[in-house]
């Protein structure tokens, strides 16, 4: 079952023109993530619990070739468009923070996802603390938008989700929630709680993978 669960995500990054985007074929971009299935965890079983706020794994495309604003727009809730309102900032200005350790390539898996219930209600600042001290890590923007590609419905009116690895140099934090039933990228303050917002962290990451580069036409 894990591994068809895979495989499902591959064809459904394949179906939303992820290929196009990295300048690959679909054949090409099949073949350089069929490593990761490898570490994809046996006890997978399912591919998100909307109801718990939790996935197995997903797996995140983390290329510079593909920028949030090409991602996030694939996402799709109950037939609504994710959009992105981080102004006065630009999703390029949320960058990991240093004390996270990513892999050197442009597609892992993240495993052991958890939309953060815990967190309802708790700052950004404090939730941070918290999930560092159970050996786990926050997600980056990247990872959020990976996440939703795959279950969209893991945001839920009253559970949404900081994404605390994504800094801009300010206290302001990235975070996934629902405006008028739409999939929304914005901002709150690292110091402010809100009752619907938690922050999403997962278990590991594992696995890295790189696209060729696309040839240029001559």
């Amino acid at each position: 079952m894990s591994r068809m669960q895979f495989q499902q995500q591959v064809e459904r990054l394949v179906s939303l023109g992820y290929p196009g985007l990295l300048g690959v074929t679909s054949e090409e971009f099949e073949h350089v993530l069929r490593p990761l299935e490898e570490y994809v965890p046996s006890s997978a079983h399912t591919a998100g619990r909307a109801p718990t706020g939790t996935v197995d794994f997903v797996v995140v495309i983390n290329a510079r070739r593909v920028p949030v604003e090409a991602m996030l727009p694939l996402i799709t809730r109950d037939g609504r468009q994710a959009v992105e309102h981080l102004y006065p900032k630009r999703p390029e200005e949320f960058v990991p923070i240093e004390s996270l350790d990513l892999p050197d390539g442009e597609a892992y898996l993240l495993v052991g996802v958890d939309r953060g219930a815990d967190t309802l209600n708790v700052t950004p600042d404090r939730a941070y603390q918290s999930i560092a001290a159970r050996g786990r890590s926050p997600l980056t923007i990247a990872e959020g938008i990976a996440l939703l590609t795959h279950v969209p419905e893991l945001l839920q009116p009253n559970n949404c989700f900081s994404l605390l690895a994504s800094r801009c140099g300010d206290r302001r934090v990235p975070a996934l929630w629902l405006s008028a039933g739409r999939p929304k990228l914005g901002w709150c303050w690292a110091g402010n709680p809100h009752t619907w917002l938690g922050s999403a962290s997962c278990a590991r990451r594992v696995g890295s993978v790189w696209f060729p580069s696309p040839v240029s036409a001559t």
